[in-house]
């Protein structure tokens, strides 16, 4: 009894668990752009300065200043991502002029210093640029602290002499820092520079001296993107994309469910209620881990479901061959069990050695593919094999499938030995 009292309690609080939240869960599913609509561009990095290197640091930085000016023109959700060693793949949802955003986007980050050359203008702006990126070291801003412990920039030029020039005619008076037509910082010359170092104090906090650094160090080695490769999804497009999948999908699943209730009837049953609750947790994952649903990841969802039908089928087709030997019915779920489960671990594992494979070396929708292959597969061999098990032998330990046909075995099928 207590048994089936378990049985019927993991399927009943996981069924209404998954009734009760499945919506909120499908309105929190982030969709890429194939699905929802929105602009894609995959550009290349290289240096403005001849014989400079894209660094890691260089490009990671460049990228955070897309998707800082991706924020500003007002666009949804920009992802921005890099790959290999001197790529980024930006994509923007919602984007209504794309030239815009290409000659927004394409332009590198332009760091200046600035002073003002004593003639009236709008907003009293800084006008004169004293200092550009390129006269500063690469990666000469570091985060420092001074003996009250307040979080100072220190910078490195390139030019003692331009450095010392420039304080010495500005002493006194503020030098302004740009990133691009942005304002960041104006800074006091308190002192002539002949060393070509400088301290720069933000008023002691620390996730602005922060930013401040990592401004400069991105305006020190600007890089020149080149557009590679790029694709728009209407909205419209994306939106029958994914209506059409889902209905694509829902008629596939209900005919996978009558398969396998019809097939091997309880275990079918159970197999049908673990398939279901292995895609409400592939969609939790998502939501939680905050990924991206494409396409391509539907592929590979759709693919995975593919699979775990598959192991059950090994498994229920094996517990079929042992009854038809004549063997009682635990022990022919046990055997089944026992002979099949390494088939469907190993398929599974190698499948997700080829995932890790194509994650490692892939890039962009090959990456997501091969991400959400490798989430499916390890949670349909937590439900779909150890769970469906642990289900099935708590009503056979129950003493409530002691026929051959709870299996979908005929008895003129058996042969005893």
């Amino acid at each position: 009894m207590k048994r089936i009292i378990a049985f019927i309690t993991v399927v009943v609080v996981s069924t209404a668990i998954m009734a009760w939240t499945t919506p909120g869960l499908l309105n929190n599913l982030h969709l890429g752009l194939d699905l929802k609509g929105g602009f894609e561009i995959l550009y290349e990095a290289t240096p403005i300065e001849g014989g400079a290197k894209v660094s890691k640091e260089s490009l990671l930085k460049t990228a955070q200043s897309l998707e800082e000016r991706a924020n500003k023109l007002g666009t949804s959700e920009p992802e921005v991502t890099t790959e290999g060693t001197n790529r980024i793949r930006l994509k923007l949802a919602g984007v209504t002029d794309e030239a815009e955003v290409r000659k927004q986007m394409k332009e590198p980050a332009s760091l200046t210093f600035r002073s003002k050359d004593g003639t009236e203008t709008a907003n009293d702006q800084y006008n004169k640029i004293e200092m550009i990126g390129t006269d500063f070291a690469e990666n000469g801003a570091k985060l420092e602290f001074n003996n009250m412990n307040e979080p100072l920039v220190s910078i490195k030029v390139n030019s003692k002499e331009k450095f010392a020039e420039v304080t010495q005619r500005l002493l006194g008076q503020p030098l302004a820092i740009y990133m691009n037509e942005t304002l960041i910082s104006a800074p006091v010359v308190q002192a002539v520079l002949t060393d070509g170092t400088a301290s720069i104090s933000v008023g002691g906090d620390l996730n602005e001296a922060k930013e401040l650094r990592d401004q400069i160090n991105l305006g020190a080695l600007p890089l020149q993107l080149t557009e590679k490769y790029s694709q728009s999804v209407g909205a419209t497009l994306g939106k029958q994309s994914l209506d059409s999948t889902i209905e694509a999908g829902l008629i596939a699943s209900v005919f996978i469910l009558i398969f396998m209730i019809g097939m091997y009837r309880v275990p079918g049953l159970i197999a049908s209620f673990t398939l279901i609750l292995h895609t409400w947790l592939l969609i939790l994952v998502f939501v939680w881990a905050d990924f991206t649903l494409t396409l391509p990841g539907i592929a590979a969802l759709i693919l995975g479901v593919g699979m775990a039908v598959d192991a059950n089928i090994i498994t229920n087709e094996r517990i079929h061959e042992e009854m038809k030997l004549g063997k009682s019915i635990m022990s022919a779920v046990k055997a089944g069990d026992k002979h099949s489960l390494r088939t469907v671990l190993d398929s599974n594992i190698t499948t997700i050695i080829v995932a890790v494979v194509m994650y490692w070396f892939g890039t962009g929708a090959v990456k997501g593919f091969a991400l959400v292959l490798i989430v499916e597969i390890v949670l349909s061999i937590l439900t779909n094999i150890y769970l469906s098990r642990f289900l099935l032998n708590l009503l056979l330990k129950a003493g409530k499938l002691l026929k051959p046909k709870y299996f979908g075995v005929k008895e003129s099928d058996i042969n005893a030995l």
